[in-house]
């Protein structure tokens, strides 16, 4: 009996984490890109079809599963020009390459509600590594599998690397994602 007791406590050492799984609440996200145009002004689209989801260990929170696929047909901006402009081969070249996504497999917090996820962009048919800076509402070290998770990430990249050179002299090379999602248990 004494040695079963003696046992005990190595076996809740060597169980893993448990992680917990999480679906992007689409009805209640949004993605938004945002790009200079002429030097000064501000272009923005927006990406109301999305899907996916997010694995957490509150116990290990650099082991991290996020994937984020947008509809790039979907596109909206406030002028209809210039959403027909972004879906076209210029820019995203929807007809070709319909969806734009993240995948997230590294985090590192940098403080108890914010971190940086490491991981690939693909956009264009072309996957280049890209870094979200990311805000938790709360603290993901205390996750528990029953509440959602809010999360507000960001990231900047230069558009030209994924092929997108329309209109150079014009618009600006770099573009602004975030993303506001709400992750929901799954």
């Amino acid at each position: 009996m004494r040695k079963l007791l003696a046992f005990l406590p190595l076996l809740a050492i060597g169980a893993a984490p448990p992680a917990y799984r999480y679906q992007l609440d689409s009805s209640r996200s949004a993605i938004d890109a945002k790009v200079t145009v002429l030097g000064f002004a501000k272009k923005s689209a927006q990406f109301p079809r999305m899907s996916g989801g997010i694995v957490l260990s509150p116990g290990q929170l650099g082991a991290i599963n996020l994937e984020v696929a947008v509809d790039a047909r979907a596109l909206s901006a406030r002028d209809r020009m210039v959403g027909e402009q972004l879906k076209g081969p210029e820019f995203l070249d929807v007809v070709h390459h319909p969806t734009v996504s993240f995948s997230g497999q590294r985090m590192t917090m940098t403080g108890p509600t914010t971190a940086t996820v490491a991981g690939l962009l693909t956009a264009r048919g072309t996957t280049r590594p890209a870094v979200l800076q990311v805000s938790f509402a709360t603290p993901p070290s205390e996750v528990t599998g029953r509440d959602p998770v809010q999360i507000v990430a960001r990231t900047t990249v230069d558009r030209r690397q994924f092929g997108m050179n329309g209109y150079s002299m014009v618009v600006g090379k770099e573009v602004t994602i975030t993303i506001n999602a709400r992750m929901v248990p799954n």
